[in-house]
């Protein structure tokens, strides 16, 4: 399957190349054009309880897939929020695990699932328990809010980011949740509350905006909005 990223940035679109019976899935309402011989239908992809799975992480119920039929087809693809869409090729040897809103599209050899976060980790974090799970063989496009940025850890390097800041990382990578200060109360003071710290080696992608930062800026414009 050919595909091209449009407009790199602020407002990108993903261009996808289907051959004839090539099914591209995607989050529901990503589809902006189509080729008239592309078939479209909403899916809930791994039943009932992959849905609800997938509902509990952040993102939508249903999918899209879009197969090409009777021929070569073009679809135009963009995710709801203003920011970056990057492609990523994985292989089958590890998983990708994915914050909320992350997952635009993938190819027919993707699988989207849910994994539950331990109890602590989901209560500090501000994500919630469960957070998107992607693995299988195929290309899997990524939305942010903002660019995003690779952080590249050697063997037994840390970082520590900003939850709201993630984007997605590999299952291999080993990370805690913790105060982002010595206490609790200057990290709450500080306006970072809890982190994330990562040890490689691995890759760890981040958005350069954090989308609940942005709620709570915006909202002094709004009349009543506090």
């Amino acid at each position: 399957m050919k595909h091209e990223i449009l407009y790199q940035g602020a407002f990108p679109l993903v261009k996808v190349l289907l051959d004839s019976g090539e099914t591209v899935k995607a989050e529901a309402g990503a589809m902006v054009s189509m080729s008239p011989n592309i078939e479209l239908k909403g899916t809930v992809d791994g039943g009932l309880m992959r849905g609800l799975g997938r509902m509990l992480s952040g993102e939508k119920f249903f999918f899209q897939e879009l197969t090409a039929s009777k021929g070569q087809g073009e679809v135009l693809l963009a995710p709801s929020a203003i920011g970056d869409i990057q492609s990523i090729e994985l292989d089958g040897s590890y998983k990708l695990y994915v914050q909320k809103d992350g997952f635009l599209a993938g190819t027919s050899g993707i699988e989207v699932n849910t994994k539950m976060q331990n109890l602590m980790k989901g209560f500090l974090s501000g994500e919630g328990f469960f957070i998107v799970e992607i693995s299988g063989r195929g290309t899997v496009f990524l939305s942010s809010y903002g660019a995003i940025h690779a952080i590249n850890l050697g063997p037994g390097e840390e970082v520590v980011i900003d939850n709201g800041h993630l984007v997605a990382w590999p299952d291999y990578m080993q990370y805690k949740i913790e105060k982002a200060a010595k206490g609790w109360l200057s990290s709450v003071t500080s306006g970072e509350g809890v982190v994330c710290r990562f040890r490689g080696e691995g890759v760890v992608l981040i958005q350069t905006r954090n989308p609940a930062s942005f709620g709570g800026w915006i909202k002094q414009f709004i009349p009543g909005g506090r």
